[in-house]
């Protein structure tokens, strides 16, 4: 059974998901780096993804203006 959750939808976005998960890394202080990243905590993790959907959702409500 294969998990489709980190199934990106174009593609050709894998390289600016990438950027902007480094990004919101640096802005939360984890230390994510390229690959295996295996070492970080859940909470570490859950603070990346936080992030971004923060800045996501900030965003989408400048655009709505």
């Amino acid at each position: 059974m294969s998990s489709r959750r980190n199934r990106v939808l174009i593609p050709e976005a894998r390289e600016g998901l990438n950027r902007f998960k480094m990004e919101a890394a640096r802005e939360v202080g984890v230390p994510l780096s390229e690959g295996y990243n295996g070492d970080l905590t859940s909470r570490e993790n859950g603070s990346v993804g936080g992030q971004m959907v923060k800045r996501m959702v900030e965003e989408y409500e400048r655009n709505l203006k």
